[in-house]
């Protein structure tokens, strides 16, 4: 009890330290609330928000968007298979399996690429491989090749080894002991992950279009470019169906493959 007070007192220095750099970033970065809150930025919001509540609902710009989602989803979805086949090759080294300059490189390439946002690679990319489709799969795909890498790593560091070596004992070879004693241990725990990359990739896939890698994201900055209101509003629809319709159906999948225990 002696020393709640001193713990109470270093709490509230704490708190005091927060607000202090809360205020001190307002100041120093000269927002404006008063300006935001005034009664011409209300109305012009108004305007705003009201222009989005009539979505252009025609036939041929419903068709366009609709093909738009289709490769929004084929763009998240090849680049999620890609980076999840190389993050199975490269998970080995990286969980330790093979020793010396191989684990280091390994982790280091990891590191990078998962150090990298998916929007950098994306810039990089367009640059490399032109406008479209194309720089946006290889975007989400060396981005998520970094975060599987390392999440397929852990994995294997954590599994248990009997099984694997229970095999290694009978005089199994090294990569059958591997493949029947560990693989089937990991295999639901990396298929979760990936599905629940895909999720992720699905929204990232859209904002991609922003810098010219396709989809619906590059249809919602053509038309908010032009003050387009209305079509910006289905594009926006669409992302949102698409979305949630991914989510559920990968959250669905995911609950079946990892017990509740897990």
């Amino acid at each position: 009890m002696n020393g709640f007070p001193s713990s109470r007192r270093r709490g509230w220095a704490a708190a005091g330290m927060v607000l202090a750099a809360v205020v001190a970033s307002f100041v120093y970065l000269g927002l404006d609330l008063r300006g935001l809150f005034a009664a011409e930025s209300m109305r012009s919001m108004g305007r705003f928000i009201g222009e989005f509540l009539s979505p252009d609902l025609s036939g041929p710009f419903v068709a366009t968007t609709a093909r738009a989602a289709l490769q929004t989803l084929a763009v998240s979805a090849v680049g999620t298979a890609l980076a999840a086949l190389g993050a199975v090759g490269i998970a080995l080294p990286a969980a330790g399996r093979w020793a010396g300059p191989a684990a280091v490189a390994a982790r280091f390439v990891l590191n990078l690429l998962r150090s990298v946002p998916e929007l950098v690679w994306a810039a990089l990319m367009v640059l490399a491989a032109g406008l479209g489709p194309f720089a946006g799969v290889l975007a989400l795909a060396l981005h998520t090749l970094g975060v599987l890498g390392r999440l397929f790593a852990e994995t294997l560091q954590n599994a248990p080894r009997s099984a694997e070596a229970a095999l290694r004992g009978a005089g199994a070879p090294r990569v059958a002991a591997l493949a029947y004693g560990m693989l089937p241990l990991v295999a639901p725990q990396w298929l979760a992950y990936t599905l629940y990359r895909w999720e992720m990739n699905i929204r990232m896939a859209a904002v991609l279009g922003f810098v010219g890698a396709g989809g619906l994201g590059q249809m919602l900055y053509f038309h908010l470019s032009l003050f387009q209101q209305a079509q910006s509003a289905t594009v926006l629809i669409a992302m949102f169906v698409l979305v949630f319709a991914v989510d559920g159906a990968s959250a669905r999948l995911r609950r079946g493959l990892v017990p509740a225990h897990a």
